[in-house]
């Protein structure tokens, strides 16, 4: 039995997701999955370990028994209720070596800095330099980075840190909602780049790559939207069933760094990738319907296109692209790394 399964047979997960004290916890991970991402981390006794995203504190807890008493955890939130209450429950556990505070992870925690091994719960917007400079050299992060500048395309990459410089080591499938500078309490709407959303009469919304091409009015997200929302064409995917491949299908379309990449959101809980212009819109929906404002739409052609590339290809898994990092340039904020994947 792994060192996180032997921890996670002494940690009470409900206890932390429904104490009686605080109440449920909307904003936590599938414990499955935070397994997986402690397995990656390789976390041994004396470490110093930087959590963001405290959630729960389940995951603080399991890091805090995988590091002994030695070692130290550090977990970071945007939300104080949430890191308040976690170090009422885990002074209640009997931890010491835990501290959780209020403040937004992507700039690090230089105050106990520097970590052995840094973890993310929530998905900044790049690979911070200010996470990178925090890290011992051979040190590793791990935490869901975006693949493309729209929402929900994300892997979680295993980073290792030498020379102040990271490197990914591998990605795996996975994503967290995204890092913010305020609490979230809207969890159906992304936190970032989200173009144009309607809220009457019914919520909706849309992401484009290629909207630093649209004017300020936001014409071309909106029309975009619209012209969804009021699809004169639907077909149903031949491909089959698209659920189940989704993380394949949107890390694929990632992967084509298509300047007309489109994410949409038409209704609750079922996301939709595809193309669109400031004259045309397509997308394939979580339930493998094809919407598009015409039978002859140009960004339908182009959909289809890459639906074909794609089962060509063998709807290939998350893991087998190559990862590379992209440093930002020209004194961008935040300084750090975009990660882009190739096939």
């Amino acid at each position: 039995m792994s060192a996180v399964a032997l921890a996670a047979e002494h940690v009470p997960e409900r206890h932390y997701t429904h104490h009686e004290g605080r109440g449920p916890t909307p904003h936590r991970s599938n414990p499955v999955v935070i397994h997986r991402e402690l397995t990656t981390l390789d976390l041994r006794p004396h470490m110093r370990v930087a959590e963001y995203g405290t959630g729960s504190a389940y995951s603080t807890e399991l890091i805090a028994r995988l590091v002994g008493p030695e070692g130290q955890v550090t977990s970071l939130d945007i939300d104080a209720y949430l890191t308040r209450w976690a170090n009422i429950i885990l002074a209640e556990r009997g931890l010491e070596n835990t501290r959780c505070f209020t403040a937004d992870g992507t700039a690090g925690f230089r105050e106990r800095a520097p970590y052995d091994r840094m973890v993310a719960w929530c998905t900044p917007p790049l690979l911070p330099k200010a996470w990178t400079d925090q890290v011992v050299g051979g040190g590793l992060i791990v935490a869901p980075l975006p693949i493309a500048d729209v929402p929900n395309m994300t892997v979680v990459a295993k980073v290792r840190v030498r020379n102040d410089e990271p490197v990914v080591e591998a990605v795996f499938t996975g994503g967290y909602i995204e890092a913010t500078a305020s609490p979230k309490g809207d969890l159906d709407l992304p936190g970032r780049w989200v173009d144009w959303e309607n809220r009457v009469p019914g919520p909706s919304w849309i992401s484009l790559a290629w909207r630093a091409q649209d004017d300020r009015l936001h014409t071309g997200a909106r029309t975009a939207l619209d012209r969804l929302l009021n699809a004169a064409h639907t077909e149903p995917y031949e491909g089959g069933d698209v659920d189940v491949d989704w993380p394949s299908w949107r890390t694929f379309a990632a992967a084509l760094g298509n300047p007309q990449l489109t994410m949409a959101g038409l209704r609750p809980d079922l996301w939709a990738i595809g193309h669109s212009t400031t004259e045309s819109a397509a997308v394939i929906q979580q339930d493998g319907v094809i919407l598009a404002d015409s039978p002859d739409s140009p960004s339908l052609f182009a959909l289809r296109d890459w639906l074909t590339a794609w089962e060509n290809a063998d709807r290939p898994a998350p893991e087998t692209y190559t990862p590379t990092l992209i440093p930002t340039g020209n004194g961008q904020s935040p300084a750090g790394w975009h990660l882009r994947l190739s096939h």
